[in-house]
């Protein structure tokens, strides 16, 4: 079995995304998007080992088809109504969000703690922001399973200890066509028990359908460069497809390091992008619900001018069985689920 530390670029099976033959949108590509380069006389071209040119961006990641249906937000994200937020999920992953009142807030919530806010940040593809997702401490908790404070005792080498795996983001995915520079640790599910109980009580996930979350380091310059989030067609037999991305921000950045859109646009009509913010959350949906590719997602982690550090789960169509780390499973994990959802005051 095996387990991925990112999105991938383009797969062999067919892709569909919804049409609407009203729209306008012209068709726009990677090279809309990408600065000037030197002319092709001063560059030497290398072939692969057929002879030919090596695939480009545009033939990784193509353009959308002409009329597909991509609808901004037609005004601020915080002035949408849960009622209308639900409306544009309803192709998508069904999302309770039964603890919000119909403005987007979090009706109840623990003695000094910052609400929870909903904001649709694109209709269709729905893009979705919570506000105050995790606390600041909560992040600081998360961050602790992947990079422990140094006073963190350290253990005997052999022996048996529930850590979280690290590897090498860039080279770690042979299926991935996209170019990553960042630090990936995949977590055992009782290491981020408050995660979970949120992404359950709050959004209406249900444990099995959950990835191992992956916390991920960029540091200063590293960057993700365009990719899906869905899963290749080879490896649709553990879970089925993702047909959701639940993207924590656990550090603010000040300068670059959003994740960006390539085809989708804000109402005045800029790239549509998510600036890392600590306890934010990000919600797309990189398949329907029926699991069919949405390509209309395609994104990109721009690089950072500080260090940025996320952590980020996948939501399957069906029970996910963890690849990483060694015993790592969701049963294993209810214990402390348990307990973080009582100190939260979501089950009695």
């Amino acid at each position: 079995m095996t387990a991925f530390a990112g999105g991938f670029g383009n797969d062999t099976s067919k892709r569909a995304a919804k049409q609407n033959k009203n729209s306008r949108r012209p068709k726009r590509g990677l090279s809309d998007l990408a600065p000037p380069v030197a002319s092709t006389e001063s560059m030497s071209v290398q072939l692969d080992k057929w002879g030919l040119p090596p695939p480009t961006a545009e033939d990784i990641f193509p353009a959308l088809p002409p009329g597909t249906e991509l609808i901004p937000a037609r005004k601020s994200s915080t002035e949408h109504t849960l009622t209308e937020i639900r409306k544009a999920l309803k192709d998508h992953f069904p999302l309770t969000l039964d603890r919000f009142d119909d403005n987007g807030v979090e009706t109840s919530t623990l003695d000094g703690r910052e609400p929870m806010r909903l904001r649709m940040l694109h209709q269709s593809p729905p893009v979705i922001a919570i506000d105050h997702f995790l606390t600041p401490d909560e992040c600081l908790n998360v961050e602790h399973a992947a990079m422990p404070p140094s006073s963190t005792p350290k253990h005997t080498e052999g022996e048996y200890h529930n850590e979280a795996v690290r590897v090498n983001s860039a080279t770690f995915s042979p299926l991935a066509q996209s170019k990553r520079t960042s630090t990936s640790w995949f977590c055992y599910y009782s290491q981020v028990p408050t995660l979970l109980a949120k992404a359950h009580h709050v959004l209406g996930i249900l444990f099995p359908q959950m990835e191992e979350p992956q916390i991920v380091r960029y540091k200063t310059g590293e960057e993700f460069s365009w990719h899906y989030d869905e899963v290749p067609t080879q490896q649709l037999g553990n879970g089925g497809q993702r047909l959701a991305t639940l993207l924590v921000y656990l550090n603010t950045v000040e300068r670059g390091g959003g994740t960006v859109f390539r085809d989708l646009r804000t109402p005045d009509g800029s790239l549509l992008t998510m600036q890392p913010v600590q306890g934010s959350a990000l919600m797309f949906f990189p398949a329907y619900a029926d699991g069919r590719p949405d390509d209309r997602t395609l994104h990109k982690g721009e690089m950072a001018a500080d260090e940025k550090r996320i952590v980020q789960m996948w939501i399957h169509e069906r029970p996910y069985t963890a690849a990483v780390p060694m015993g790592n499973s969701q049963e294993a994990a209810i214990e402390a689920i348990v307990r973080a959802s009582r100190d939260l005051c979501y089950s009695p």
